[in-house]
Order: C-alpha cells, then structure tokens, then sequence
C-alpha cells in the first residue's frame, strides 16, 4: 500500500458525556470524521437501549455502530457483550476496507462483568495478507484481567499466523502497567506509543488525562505516527481519550 494504514481506538462510553446527562454521539460521528481513518476500535458501544432511546430526542434509529459507519466505512462488526433488560452493548469494528470474517468470544473472567475479545480479518488493499484486528474491553479487577490476557495470548496464537500483521486495541483498564510486558514477551506485540514516543498514552479522564489505560499494540507493522486526541472538543463526548495510529507493514 502507498499509504499506511491510519487506526483509531476509542471507548465512546455508549454515546453519552461523562456523567450520561447528554448524547453525544453525533459528535462523536464529526469527530471521528476528521480523523480519516481506515479501521476505528470501539468500546462500550450501545448496539440498544429502550429507555435512553425514549430520553434522548436526536436517538439514532440504527445501532451505534452503524449510525458512526455512516457512509465512510462500508464494513462493520459489533460484538454483543453485555445484555440486560432494556437493552446491550459491546464492541464494534468500522472498517473502509473489506471484513473477510468476524467472531467476538467471550472472555468474561466472572459473573459481575460480561466482557468480549471481537476478532476481524480485514483485505486491506497493498497488504498481501489478511490484517488480523482484535477489539478489547477488559475488567475491572486485576485477577480478572490476568485470565483475560491469557484468553488474548491463547486465541493470536491458535487463529494469527506467525507472519500475518496484528493489531491489538482497546480499553484495557491497566493500572498496573502489566500488559505491555506480557504482550511482548509472549506475542512479540509493540505497543505503538511505547515504540513512537517512548511511553504509553495518557488517556483517562479524557478532560485531564493522567492513566494511561488504552493501548494500541502491533506486529508485523512499523509505526509512522501515533497521536492521543485531547481538547475541548473531543472530551466533552467520552471519558475516554481517542488515541490513533498510522502504520506501515513491516
């Protein structure tokens, strides 16, 4: 390809600002406009809600997922996660290239927290494999997230080929700054701000970012550019940072 491939990862928080008091996701949809990129990771998406449809006034009558593919990205694939009585929500992958297949296992390490891994490949045009993208959300305890990187580390090395190109993102929730040495050392993953700017992104809370919770780790790609998107208008829509990438195969 001529030139690289850009990614984004982005927890929405289902749409809504920080303390769910207004709906945000048509700006999210502008925003994410002005990025331009080619695969976008999202987490916490709300695929339904009854109640907050009937609150909110502007609700889009599609899924989450599909209302922000709008006319920019072709393909799509949301990962049912959490199910309740009035509705579900999970993870979603926007692509403008083709998504040849798609699963979302289940990796919930307990009962309390219901959690997805959404694995695509996608035929991205001067890439002569499969790009293999996996879309995480991982708990809130640290013995869950333990089981959780296990699960990760198992399914890459059953289902991606040595010397296929992987990305990895989310929102994995490590205080503790765990995953980073566990991914390399087991997978062989580089985390992209690590290797491009020499430390992880700050990404949460979006309005003041200080934990650096979202990542966004490679193989077989080299890193051109890495950017956390901050200010004013990107943290009023999520409590999360949106963090973007643009990478070249290796």
């Amino acid at each position: 390809m001529t030139s690289p491939l850009h990614i984004a990862s982005y927890n929405i928080h289902k749409g809504l600002s920080q303390f769910n008091r207004r709906l945000m996701v048509h700006d999210l949809r502008d925003r994410l406009g002005t990025l331009g990129t080619d695969i976008v990771f999202l987490q916490e998406v709300q695929g339904s809600h009854g109640l907050r449809a009937s609150r909110f006034q502007h609700w889009p009558s599609r899924p989450q997922h599909e209302f922000l593919a709008g006319q920019v990205y072709t393909d799509f694939a949301y990962g049912k996660n959490c199910i309740y009585d009035t509705g579900h929500h999970g993870n979603a992958i926007l692509s403008r290239y083709k998504i040849l297949s798609w699963e979302n296992e289940d990796i919930s390490a307990h009962a309390f927290e219901s959690r997805g891994m959404l694995h695509c490949e996608i035929e991205v045009p001067g890439i002569p494999r499969p790009v293999h993208c996996i879309n995480v959300h991982l708990g809130l305890t640290e013995r869950g997230r333990k089981r959780q990187l296990g699960m990760i580390a198992a399914r890459v090395r059953a289902l991606v080929p040595d010397d296929a190109p992987l990305i990895l993102a989310g929102d994995f929730n490590d205080w503790l700054m765990r995953a980073g040495r566990y991914f390399e050392d087991e997978l062989g993953l580089a985390e992209v701000f690590e290797a491009h700017h020499g430390k992880s992104a700050r990404s949460y809370p979006s309005i003041l970012p200080m934990f650096q919770l979202d990542r966004i780790y490679v193989r077989r790609f080299s890193i051109e550019s890495a950017q956390v998107h901050t200010g004013n208008a990107w943290h009023r829509i999520s409590d999360h940072a949106a963090l973007s990438a643009k990478l070249n195969p290796a």
